[in-house]
């Protein structure tokens, strides 16, 4: 019979073998080039033949600047240690602007300079290295390789600690620099300490595209008669004053703002000069109106006055800006010089400020949240406020954070409400889209919340100096108010101690809060050092003298009620041992703690134990 055979074949040709790993050749290990991206700076108007560093001379007014550092100004001053200070938006041309400035001011050069440690010079001519002996010595060195030693440094500041329209004077002072020029937009509000420069910038935008654009808006057979105000950022305020020549004939009443700035600041402007006025003119939200119908108005008729005008304003402002131009005018229309449209609307609403008010009115622990440290009469109206809120019996915690957002803030829940002290260009936070846990008010709407009478006339103050203005009119209001009832208690017609803790009413949840004034449980404590020394013979008076004192001293702190403790104590985990019962308690007191054990040491891939199992 035959025999069945078995063919063992060998590997196919085809079969190749599972890679074990990835390909690997030589442009694995060699770093990822970084492509040459086109940045977005539409803010210089590039057109296509333009020399982009010809521009940047010209739209940051380098020239000027260089005058300026050299000690050609007013106080004549040759500044040594400068800071740029710049936005988000053009930190992309600080690299460029500060090669120009040390180019003009004689700080790049080639080569490096001999020190006293013997460096060698890249320009040295000799063969032997000269310049390799100690002293650093060159014969050869010619006068073009080796300039004046350096005394004038140049820091970029970016990622601002707070408003980028403020002057950074808390990352100014980091590098104890004595001039700071901030680029771009500003808010111009005076600061404290360091002198500076504002260089706006030259924008170029398209009038007659933008005279059609308004009067689109304005129609001149309707709205000829209309009284409009111009008003733009500060680098679009420079094309102010043009468009209102070409529009002042077809628009008899129409006026525009000019930039301002405080003649007491330490603050200059470089590439642009506003007008110079009479002592009498307007000044509003750091602006000097022009042109109004009545030019000679009082302070108490300039928010009437506004309020019959139409507000025409170039870029869009940021929120806390737009809510304020929203309260002062008419209308506001927002032209946008990029995309070269129109807005209306919808814009921050007021009565949302309105509600926090009266959230703040029934909250017992506010928070000061300081958005600022270079404003000037901050640190003043710190002061102030805490001193309020300590009178109205309200507990305030004080936080100095830069750049707030919700998850910052959601880390203190037992914050009630949040009072933002911030620039009112970008340093104030409005929440339009209920994003925080908790409200955040300004000082004035929660100066307003601490009045025993709640009343509002729809303003939105945000100026510290009117502020601090408002409050001191208010101290003096309540100290006569003071004077009249001591009259009256010397008559006998005093009120009763009981009714500071009379309950709070909340208009916005209708109910009573009875912790809206937690500083005023304090005279009912009554517990000292005194009082913690002496001894009862009594039991039941020790028993309930040991539970006044474990609550006092749970919610007391340094004859201070503190509101995180309470909440802490109503909370039902409280961190870690919290499940450890005090032993002078005798809730659970058979119960007893968990002992201290050894735990595994080790290594993951063979613990301690596991090596004694398998040995």
């Amino acid at each position: 019979m035959p025999q069945a055979t078995e063919e063992v074949s060998g590997p196919s040709e085809g079969v190749v073998a599972p890679a074990l790993s990835t390909y690997q050749d030589e442009d694995t290990f060699q770093f990822d080039k970084v492509l040459d991206l086109e940045k977005n700076r539409s803010h210089l108007g590039l057109q296509e033949s333009e020399d982009y560093i010809t521009r940047i001379n010209e739209y940051y007014s380098i020239d000027e600047i260089v005058k300026f550092l050299k000690g050609e100004n007013e106080d004549n001053n040759d500044f040594k240690r400068i800071t740029l200070q710049f936005p988000d938006s053009l930190v992309c041309d600080s690299a460029s602007i500060v090669h120009e400035l040390q180019k003009k001011l004689g700080l790049s050069y080639e080569g490096f300079v001999s020190n006293d440690e013997g460096t060698k010079n890249d320009a040295c001519n000799d063969s032997n290295g000269c310049c390799s002996s100690g002293g650093g010595a060159c014969a050869n060195k010619s006068e073009t390789s080796h300039p004046e030693p350096q005394t004038r440094k140049i820091w970029i500041l970016a990622d601002t600690s707070y408003s980028a329209c403020c002057i950074d004077e808390v990352a100014a002072e980091h590098v104890q620099s004595d001039l700071v020029v901030h680029f771009g937009d500003a808010c111009l509000n005076p600061v404290d300490k360091l002198p500076a420069i504002y260089v706006f910038g030259s924008p170029r935008v398209d009038l007659h595209e933008l005279v059609e654009k308004f009067q689109e808006r304005y129609p001149l057979e309707s709205e000829s008669q209309l009284s409009i105000l111009l008003m733009a950022d500060a680098p679009h305020t420079t094309i102010l004053k043009p468009l209102y020549k070409m529009l002042k004939p077809q628009y008899p009443n129409l006026a525009y703002a000019d930039v301002y700035i405080d003649p007491s600041s330490k603050a200059s402007i470089i590439g642009y000069e506003p007008e110079v006025l009479e002592k009498d003119a307007v000044h509003v939200l750091n602006r000097t109106l022009l042109h109004l119908e009545d030019e000679l108005i009082d302070e108490e008729d300039i928010d009437a006055t506004l309020s019959q005008y139409d507000l025409f304003h170039i870029t869009i402002p940021e929120t806390p800006r737009l809510l304020q131009l929203t309260t002062r005018f008419q209308s506001v229309s927002t032209y946008d010089p990029l995309k070269h449209t129109i807005s209306q609307g919808p814009y921050p609403n007021l009565m949302r400020r309105y509600r926090y008010m009266h959230m703040a009115r029934s909250a017992g622990t506010v928070g000061l949240l300081v958005n600022t440290l270079s404003l000037a009469n901050t640190k003043k109206l710190i002061n102030t406020m805490a001193k309020k809120l300590k009178e109205a019996g309200k507990k305030h915690y004080i936080f100095v954070v830069g750049k707030p957002n919700v998850a910052k803030l959601a880390n203190f829940e037992n914050v009630d409400i949040w009072c933002i002290l911030g620039c009112d260009h970008q340093g104030i936070i409005i929440d339009q889209n209920n994003e925080y846990f908790k409200p955040i008010v300004t000082p004035y709407e929660l100066m307003l919340a601490l009045n025993y009478e709640l009343s509002w006339t729809g303003k939105w103050v945000t100026d510290f100096r009117n502020i601090l203005q408002e409050m001191n009119e208010e101290e003096e209001t309540e100290h006569e108010n003071e004077n009249e009832n001591q009259v009256q208690n010397d008559k006998g017609t005093s009120t009763d101690d009981y009714e500071d803790e009379a309950p709070e009413f909340n208009p916005v949840t209708g109910q009573f809060v009875s912790n809206a004034r937690p500083l005023r449980r304090l005279q009912h404590l009554q517990i000292t050092s005194q009082e913690d020394n002496q001894t009862e013979n009594n039991d039941d008076k020790d028993s309930d003298k040991s539970l006044v004192k474990k609550f006092s001293s749970a919610v007391a702190i340094k004859n201070t009620v503190s509101t995180s403790a309470m909440h802490l104590q109503n909370r039902h985990w409280t961190g870690l041992g919290s499940d450890w019962q005090n032993g002078d308690s005798d809730e659970d007191a058979s119960e007893e703690g968990a002992r201290v054990e050894e735990g595994r040491g080790g290594v993951a891939r063979g613990y301690d134990f596991d090596r004694e199992t398998h040995k």
